[in-house]
């Protein structure tokens, strides 16, 4: 399974965009390019890296004349193993609820069946002796 996909959501005055924060490079817009940026390029990035800085490094059209102020960061994964853990538990549990709807009225048919068949105790089953 591959790592989750991290992103970064950029938010400027009132509005924001989202940056990918993998290795592959970027054709919108990357990040300029000085020596500590180049250093820190040879590395995976991760949520550590989503800052304001990060953000106005960009120099995003949403981020022009902003300050680190006017900056709001957030980082999430997305497909993460939590989440495909959430929808499966809300996969089988749901199936099992319809599958459990479906046969319900068989069960209680059996139920009531044996029920009234355990009532009744067999002539021959008594112990006379004494």
């Amino acid at each position: 399974m591959a790592p989750p996909t991290s992103f970064c959501k950029c938010t400027c005055f009132t509005n924001s965009t989202i940056i990918p924060l993998d290795d592959s490079p970027t054709t919108s817009g990357k990040p300029a390019s000085n020596d500590a940026d180049t250093s820190k390029s040879h590395h995976q990035r991760t949520c550590n890296d989503c800052t304001k800085q990060f953000c106005l490094d960009y120099h995003l059209p949403i981020c022009q004349d902003a300050k680190e102020t006017d900056v709001f960061t957030t980082c999430f994964q997305r497909d993460s193993a939590k989440d495909e853990t959430v929808v499966f538990i809300f996969i089988f549990a749901t199936g099992g609820l319809l599958i459990w709807a479906a046969v319900r009225p068989w069960v209680q048919k059996w139920r009531n069946q044996r029920a009234t068949r355990d009532m009744y105790a067999p002539v021959g089953a008594q112990d006379n002796s004494q």
